[in-house]
């Protein structure tokens, strides 16, 4: 356990173990036991479509240390021709026991990184937990025999124990009439390395980031680091907990975005996650920064420098992974694909900490940015100008006493964005929402009251998926001895024309009480 102060809805959803359709004839203990529920989220099932599947098991492995599983990943042939499924769907399932931190994981095929993970902690009797992702948009990789490799780092001792069992597969779904249209998925997904040389037809390109905060280290909770004159356990440089995610492009920032703010599953307590994870916190989703005004500057044939950087970090500080792809749609009528960028404006973040001393410290943070940036092409179909808008805001307000034994904090992020095509407007807006309270009495009985909120506004749909708990267990004696206690819940909401979801779980020291759908 790590204290966490210091230390598109068919596209990207999670499955974690089988939910019960009624809660409610269970028997809660008064406290945590050596066994609990197994991870569950609210979140909505992957739809799929009504045609002939077919499975391919891409990796098979227990991890204890940080060596690599690698294999060799062939595409399926009874399921139609490679790269024109309707549908991808990755599953990896897992188990583990015994005593173990949170580890970060990841798969990549063909270079591609197609899966960013984080794992639960385990009970001493074991459990099972299981991740779905629609990765239909990696068809291209997928559509011939590539490179397997994947990692769960872990360490194995006489103290830590919990060895990771998992196993991941591809699941294939043949197209049919309605099939999705060819255009919603990339030409080509390229791994980002040291440059990039683009298609010279391409017409529309998108850097997906995996940015995390993590290692252990302040980082991993970069959204509670201060500013160099306030006295905390977690310091970070002039801009405090300010952090924003920037792709550049030959030195110069292309595009940003505001990183989510994970709780991995030893954040604050263990007990807020045993049954619940943290939203994306098992199936981390990609940043994604549209760089397509610069398409006709990347077609030129020369390799350019896109970097990918965190403004915020210290200098010369660690703690951050940002594994890239760049997404390529390419003109399948035209080989060489000229324009230009025609206008650019960005400023430096602009971030304000107030910091005040005393018996209860208190570091104010308010920060923002905005790049708007338009660039043409000159496609088989006519001439394409792109206009991207992007706007960020942060508001953090964090309090703590000198002994740091009271140490709560509120956060807020707005990732605002639209993108102009030759004057059709497509918005997508998103909000995350912390709210922390930790405290750690007289008696070594350390509390923390958490909520998180990722809600997202993407065109004529609105998401909220808002986590809630509530854990207490006494510091420094035996796991026997903890008497750990906590409440935890979560409510997932999904509207859409023509579409309602609607979820809604908790749980008692581990057991699942409620689960109730709506809509």
């Amino acid at each position: 356990m790590r204290p966490l102060m210091t230390g598109l809805f068919a596209a990207l959803s999670l499955s974690l173990g089988a939910v019960s359709a009624s809660a409610s004839a269970v028997t809660v203990p008064p406290v945590f036991g050596t066994d609990y529920h197994d991870p569950v989220t609210a979140a909505p099932p992957i739809a799929t479509p009504h045609t002939r599947s077919c499975s391919v098991t891409v990796a098979e492995a227990q991890f204890k240390d940080f060596t690599p599983y690698t294999g060799t990943y062939t595409p399926p042939t009874a399921c139609g021709s490679p790269g024109r499924w309707s549908k991808v769907v990755l599953r990896m399932d897992g188990n583990v026991k015994g005593r173990q931190y949170d580890r970060l994981g990841y798969l990549d095929i063909g270079g591609v990184h197609i899966f960013r993970t984080s794992t639960p902690e385990p009970s001493q009797d074991g459990i099972n937990w299981s991740v779905e992702k629609d990765v239909t948009q990696y068809e291209k990789t997928l559509s011939s025999a590539q490179p397997v490799s994947m990692l769960i780092g872990n360490v194995v001792n006489d103290t830590y124990t919990g060895i990771f069992d998992v196993k991941v597969t591809l699941t294939f779904y043949a197209a049919h009439g309605s099939a999705r249209p060819a255009s919603s998925v990339p030409d080509q997904v390229i791994p980002l390395g040291a440059s990039l040389t683009a298609p010279r037809n391409s017409e529309r390109i998108l850097a997906e980031v995996y940015a995390t905060g993590s290692g252990g280290g302040c980082e991993e909770f970069w959204y509670s680091a201060t500013t160099p004159d306030a006295s905390y356990s977690c310091q970070g440089g002039d801009s405090g907990p300010y952090r924003e995610v920037q792709v550049s492009v030959d030195g110069k920032v292309a595009g940003v975005a505001s990183p989510f703010p994970n709780v991995w599953t030893g954040g604050g307590s263990p007990y807020l996650w045993s049954v619940i994870p943290s939203p994306t916190a098992f199936d981390v989703r990609p940043l994604m920064v549209d760089l397509t005004p610069y398409a006709g500057l990347l077609n030129d044939g020369k390799a350019h420098s896109v970097d990918v950087s965190v403004a915020g970090v210290p200098a010369g500080q660690s703690g951050w992974s940002a594994p890239t792809n760049i997404l390529v749609w390419q003109d399948a009528h035209k080989s060489v694909v000229t324009g230009a960028l025609t206008s650019y404006a960005k400023t430096d973040p602009a971030v304000h900490n107030t910091f005040t001393d005393g018996t209860l410290r208190h570091l104010a943070t308010d920060g923002g940015d905005r790049l708007k940036v338009t660039g043409y092409v000159n496609t088989s179909h006519g001439r394409v100008t792109t206009t991207v808008e992007r706007t960020l805001t942060t508001a953090i307000d964090h309090q703590w006493t000198p002994d740091e034994t009271v140490d709560n904090q509120t956060g807020k992020w707005t990732d605002r964005q639209a993108v102009t095509t030759n004057g059709h407007v497509s918005r997508t807006d998103r909000t995350y929402t912390l709210d922390g309270r930790f405290t750690i009495d007289s008696a070594d009985r350390l509390r923390v009251i958490m909520s998180i909120g990722d809600h997202a506004r993407i065109g004529a749909t609105r998401i909220d998926d808002t986590y809630s708990g509530d854990a207490a267990f006494t510091l420094n004696v035996a796991r026997e001895d903890r008497k750990a206690v906590a409440t935890t819940g979560e409510h997932y909401r999904l509207r859409a024309p023509g579409t309602c979801y609607d979820h809604t779980l908790a749980t008692e020291q581990g057991v699942l009480t409620k689960d109730v759908r709506g809509c």
